[in-house]
Formats: C-alpha cells, sequence, structure tokens
C-alpha cells in the first residue's frame, strides 16, 4: 500500500502531531507499506529529504502564512501537489490537523483524482469565537469529500461528529502512543538533596494554560526546594520570564525553550513531577512521556485527557489555580512519602524490627505509612494551601487526614487497615520503572498502525467519489466554497492536457538495507 501523509507540522518542527505523523510512518514502513511525507519548506530545508528508515519527505516550496501553516489558497499548488501524488502512486492520502492548510488542500485534490483519502483530527475546538467557526466550516467541507477520519480519543469524536456534521459510523478512534523505549526512567538524574524538580514541557501559547502555570508558579516563592523546568517557546514566554522577575525565582525557575525532541527525555528524567495545563486537548502526548519516564503527572482535566492515563498514573485538576496548586501539592507529599522511608532504610545503624502478632502487623504498617502521608498534607495545607486543599477532589490524601487523628490515638491494626482500605481506591504508582511498563501496556505505535491500516483496508474497498457526488456534498455545506472546488477541477483538467499522466516519470523507489 502506497501512504501519504499531509501536514503542514512536521520536523524540524516539534510538536504532538509532528510526533504522531514521524512515528506512525515509522511504523507503517516497518509493516512494508510505502511512505511518503508532504510539508512545505522549513528554512534550509526544502526539496526532497530522506530521513531515518528511508522515509520520503516532500518540503513543497511553499511560503508559510501563518504559525507555521500556509495561506489556504485551495488553488494555488494544486499542480504541485499532482504532480506528487501521482509520481508517486500513492493510494491513500492521509492529513492531520485541522489546523493544517495544506492538509485541507492535498485531500481534496487526492478525492478530484479518484484517490481515497483519511483524515486525522489531533484537537478540540469550540462554536463560539470566529476562528474557531471558521476552522469548522472549514472541516465541514474537507471531511465531506473525505471517505474516513480518524479522531485521538472519545471526547475528541464526538466533537469533530458535532463541529463537522459527519456520521459517525465514517469517525474511527485511535489515540496516540509513545516509544516507551525512547522514554526510560532515570532517577539517578534526579537531584539527591531533596530538592523537587516541576517539568512542564508544551507550546508556550494560550491554549496551553501557560497563564495558569503563571499563577502556579508564584505560590511557590516561599518553597525553596521546589524548583521549575520549561520547555517549550512560543508568545506567552515573556509572561513567565516576567513571572520569573517578579517573583525573584531567576535560579529556581529554568526556562529552556525548543528543546528537539530527541533531547525532551534527557529534560523529563530530570523531574519529579510533570505539570500540563493545558485549557483544550484532544490527546496530550507530554503527558504519555512524562508518565513513561516515571514522572508523577499533574494535569488539568480537560478534553480527552482523562482518557489518556488511569487514576493511577495522574491526578486531574480542574482548569484553576487553586485546584492546579493543590494537585501539585499532593504530587509533592506522595514524592515526600516515599523518599523518608528509603532514607531510613539506607542510615547506617538500623532499628532492630520487633515481632508483630500475626494478623495485625500488614494493617498497622500501612496505617502508619497512610497517616505519615496525611501529616505530610496537612503540613504542606498550612497558610496558602487551605484554601487549596479543598480543590483536590477523588485523591485519597483528604481521607488519610481525616482519619489521621484516629490512627495516631489507637494503635490496632484495625484502624490502619481502615485507613489504607480508604487509599487503596486510588493507590497511585510511584515506582518509575513500573510506570513504564504501564505505559508501554496502554500504547505501543505498532498497535496503532495495525489499526490504521485496518481503516485504510476499508477505505480502498469502497468505490471512489463521483465528480457530481463531490460537487453536491460541497454545495450542501456552502456553495461559497464550490467556487474552488470547480477551480480545481479545471485547473487538474488543464494540467492532464499539458501533462498527462502517462508522461508523469514514477518516483524511483530507494532498496531498503534490511534491519
Amino acid at each position: 500500500m502506497r501512504i501519504c501523509m499531509v501536514s503542514d507540522f512536521f520536523y524540524p518542527s516539534i510538536g504532538g502531531v509532528e510526533e504522531h505523523v514521524y512515528n506512525l510512518s515509522q511504523m507503517l514502513l516497518a509493516l512494508g507499506h510505502k511512505v511518503v511525507v508532504l510539508t512545505h519548506a522549513y528554512g534550509d530545508c526544502s526539496g526532497i529529504r530522506h530521513i531515518t528508515n528511508g522515509l520520503k519527505v516532500y518540503y513543497l516550496p511553499i511560503k508559510v502564512c501563518y504559525n507555521q501553516c500556509i495561506l489556504p489558497t485551495a488553488v494555488c499548488n494544486v499542480p504541485m501537489l499532482r504532480a506528487v501524488l501521482l509520481r508517486e502512486q500513492v493510494d491513500v492520502v492521509h492529513g492531520h490537523s485541522a489546523f493544517s492548510a495544506l492538509a485541507h488542500e492535498a485531500l481534496m485534490v487526492g478525492a478530484l483524482l479518484g484517490l481515497k483519502t483519511v483524515f486525522t483530527d489531533h484537537s478540540l475546538f469550540g462554536f463560539a469565537d470566529l476562528s474557531a467557526a471558521l476552522t469548522n466550516k472549514l472541516l465541514e467541507i474537507t471531511l465531506s469529500m473525505v471517505n474516513h477520519a480518524i479522531c485521538v480519543s472519545h471526547i475528541g469524536k464526538e466533537n469533530t461528529v458535532l463541529r463537522a456534521c459527519v456520521a459517525k459510523h465514517r469517525v474511527s478512534v485511535i489515540p496516540n502512543a509513545v516509544d516507551t523505549a525512547l522514554f526510560t526512567p532515570d532517577p539517578s538524574q534526579r537531584p539527591d538533596n531533596g530538592v523537587i524538580n516541576i517539568v512542564v514541557a508544551s507550546r508556550l501559547v494560550y491554549r496551553k494554560g501557560i497563564d495558569l502555570l503563571a499563577g502556579v508558579i508564584p505560590r511557590f516563592k516561599n518553597s525553596p526546594n521546589i524548583n521549575f523546568i520549561i520547555v517549550g517557546d512560543g508568545p506567552k514566554r515573556d509572561l513567565l520570564e516576567e513571572i520569573r522577575e517578579k517573583t525573584n525565582m531567576q535560579d529556581r525557575v529554568e526556562i529552556l525553550g525548543a528543546v528537539e525532541h530527541a533531547k525532551v527525555r534527557d529534560v523529563l528524567v530530570r523531574g519529579h513531577i510533570f505539570v500540563n495545563t493545558s485549557l483544550t486537548e484532544a490527546y496530550c502526548m507530554a503527558i504519555v512521556e512524562a508518565a513513561s519516564c516515571g514522572l508523577q503527572v499533574v494535569s488539568t482535566s480537560v478534553g480527552g485527557i482523562p482518557e489518556v492515563l488511569p487514576n493511577s498514573l495522574i491526578l486531574l485538576a480542574e482548569p484553576d489555580i487553586e485546584a492546579i496548586y493543590a494537585a501539585i501539592l499532593v504530587a509533592i507529599d506522595r514524592h515526600r512519602s516515599i523518599c523518608k522511608p528509603a532514607a531510613r532504610e539506607d542510615g547506617s545503624s538500623r532499628p532492630r524490627r520487633k515481632r508483630k502478632k500475626k494478623g495485625s502487623g500488614g494493617g498497622q504498617a500501612n496505617g502508619a505509612a497512610i497517616g505519615a502521608i496525611a501529616v505530610e498534607a496537612g503540613a504542606a495545607g498550612g497558610g496558602d494551601a487551605r484554601k487549596a486543599g479543598a480543590a483536590i477532589v477523588g485523591d485519597y490524601a483528604g481521607a488519610a487526614a481525616r482519619l489521621a487523628g484516629v490512627a495516631g490515638n489507637d494503635s490496632t491494626g484495625a484502624i490502619g487497615g481502615a485507613v489504607a482500605s480508604t487509599a487503596k481506591q486510588a493507590e497511585p504508582v510511584l515506582c518509575p520503572h513500573r510506570c513504564n511498563e504501564l505505559v508501554e501496556t496502554l500504547y505501543n505505535w505498532e498497535d496503532v498502525a495495525q489499526r490504521t491500516v485496518k481503516v485504510y483496508d476499508r477505505v480502498l474497498k469502497e468505490r471512489a467519489f463521483t465528480l457530481s457526488e463531490l460537487i453536491y456534498s460541497v454545495y450542501q455545506c456552502g456553495a461559497w466554497f464550490l467556487a474552488f472546488l470547480v477551480v480545481a477541477h479545471f485547473t487538474l483538467r488543464l494540467m492532464d492536457r499539458w501533462r498527462p499522466r502517462s508522461r508523469i516519470e514514477a518516483a524511483h523507489e530507494a532498496r531498503r538495507k534490511p534491519s
């Protein structure tokens, strides 16, 4: 099968869509399919490039208009797209991201050429503001010409079905994945002097909730053992730098800027806690990579994020400064609760262990452990954290705190067992290597690629859209866009006369060395 991935977002740009396209392409190559990637030129990176495992990338000489996207002309790039699709003898055109104008144009050209088309939506959109309304209308028109659509979460599917007016049976849910072999934990890289590093990795834009992050950071001004490491760049970077200067936290808030994806793991393993403050997210790759590296994940409960990780690997909070701050405090308490027993075990003078009565020892040990966490949570909840403590919902720290007083006055194992059973409802996984193993069982690119191939096989069995069907579908979405479709169609007819398909030389296929 010959597949063409199309998006404005690809390497050397860094982001979730770029990583998805790259990893999916690599896995499809490993399964024996032919894959090429279409994107626009990035500075000096133009022309045809071959990257890892012979993946062929067309960096088309198209000017960028805004935010790494080309100007959506709908017709100006038709001859170039036609030449590439025919030269590579493509069977399926797969576009990525509703923000990508190049993907929309390539899907339209592919449909007019009689090729099968698939679209993957990576984002969630609202319905109220003007930009969302325009994007939703463009997506509705594009999906009317597409054979099948893919969303990365179930909430993303509901969002796409509503805003694009597409039938549910034409939309599948295939989540993202992470290569856990590339994101392995390394606790030795963490500071061992009691300092806790909080890592943030995202584009520094409004949609990623950077304003919330700017409100959370000053609350740790009087906590000298809490540092922040921020990875990413964008228009909100100035805001974070301003907050850092105002709070005199220059030595505790490290802003690294844009980092190559291959080096993101080196930054993640330095941290103990990962914080995501997104305001909208269909699926967050960053939190999966962080969990794979063994970090405790604190994230806003928006969009498809609650579907991504189990409760044992993530602390969810409302998109509010108080709630996020409270969740971070819980993560800090968890970390300190496992560090103190470890420090006692590593001490030179280990106390003699007393014999315990059968049946009571386990309950007492669990009760003591949870009681320690409760005391830590109570200590951290003083001062400014008292208001934030009310925002922690669903975490066992609250229940443990309520029972801490009873456990402190009663030495029997029954109370300890009661506290332990309360905590067991949402027992976190704190071992970094265990986190990596859990993520590996949940997500892998081979499964994503196999499920995507099933979608390809399904659309290849469908008949191609006729011109009259395309015109009718687009007309139902809006007669004004019909002019672009007609112009694109006549441009393709003119190109068929000027340069017939028989005169287009097929692309040379380089032989891949067996691995």
